[in-house]
């Protein structure tokens, strides 16, 4: 055997788990890998975290229904309340009328003009293309469409 068979005093094996894995790591290989695999998880938890607090926290403006009145066939008054962080901006929503099968059937959109309230309760009158039995808010954002104008 020639010295390059050898490692240190021991001879290098030829098969089995020890020629593939090296049985001895320097400390500083060890710190270095401790360091990056924690460094890693912390900062994929400060993402998760961000992520989940973004999805999850609440929202600028929602809006849910408290009522609803069937007027026609043709047509569903919806009741809603509308809660806000900030009374001083505008809001708009989405008010739909859904038929028995869960189609939605109408649907119009709301400007909740600025105010003094931080929760307001409205009422808005929704044309279906066929009967409605019931009127729901599908949604409110703060993001008003410029052609959005108030109700008269």
């Amino acid at each position: 055997m020639s010295s390059s068979d050898r490692v240190g005093d021991r001879p290098k094996p030829q098969s089995g788990p020890r020629a593939t894995y090296p049985t001895e790591q320097s400390p500083q290989s060890r710190r270095r890998w401790f360091l990056i695999s924690s460094t890693t998880v912390v900062v994929l938890g400060v993402i998760i975290a961000f992520i989940g607090w973004k999805q999850f926290a609440d929202p600028e403006v929602s809006g849910s229904a408290t009522g609803h009145d069937v007027l026609s066939s043709n047509s569903v008054a919806v009741l809603y309340t509308v809660n806000r962080k900030n009374p001083d901006e505008a809001v708009a929503c989405v008010v739909r009328g859904r038929a028995q099968d869960g189609a939605e059937v109408g649907r119009r959109e709301v400007l909740i003009p600025a105010g003094d309230e931080v929760q307001i309760g409205a009422r808005t009158v929704v044309q279906t293309s066929r009967p409605a039995v019931i009127g729901e808010v599908f949604g409110c954002t703060t993001s008003v469409p410029s052609y959005l104008q108030a109700e008269e």
